[in-house]
């Protein structure tokens, strides 16, 4: 099967708040797609955004008055997200960048992501957490490299040498 040398593949790159997801864009940038090295990617950067229900987590009175506003809280915080990582894109002259906010678990968005998009690879970041933070919390990373369907790729940021 050959491949059209002139069309680009996808890179998925998984984005939130954190300072391990930043770190983890600004490697890929540099080391992967800096236009020095004339890369042969579209980037997708996707930041997968929680449900309402998931975060207001209890039904009863007053509910019906405190989801808009969780809503709307949850908008203005994916639009902060999304602003950042493009300008940071920006910043490192790279600008064939396509920007997702879907709703749900960021393990699930992500594999989803890597189907929608057909991507051959996948990037995130690494928080470091230790074993039992990880079975307790879940690792969005552990997760994507056992399920999404391309090449996986964490990225750790390096710890502060004493």
């Amino acid at each position: 099967m050959a491949s059209n040398v002139s069309e680009k593949q996808v890179m998925v790159v998984g984005i939130d708040d954190s300072n391990f997801s930043t770190y983890a864009l600004e490697w890929t940038l540099d080391h992967l797609l800096s236009p020095a090295l004339n890369p042969n990617f579209k980037l997708v950067l996707v930041y997968a955004m929680p449900t309402v229900s998931s975060t207001v987590g209890f039904v009863g009175p007053g509910a019906a008055e405190v989801i808009p506003i969780v809503e709307a809280d949850l908008k203005r915080t994916a639009a902060k997200i999304t602003e950042q990582a493009q300008e940071i894109c920006k910043k490192k002259s790279v600008n064939d960048v396509m920007v997702e906010v879907l709703e749900g678990d960021p393990r699930n968005v992500l594999c989803d992501a890597v189907e929608k998009h057909h991507a051959s690879m996948l990037v995130v970041g690494s928080h470091g957490y230790g074993a039992i933070k990880r079975a307790v919390l879940g690792s969005v990373s552990d997760y994507c490299a056992h399920h999404a369907h391309c090449t996986v790729m964490i990225v750790k940021k390096p710890k502060p040498k004493h």
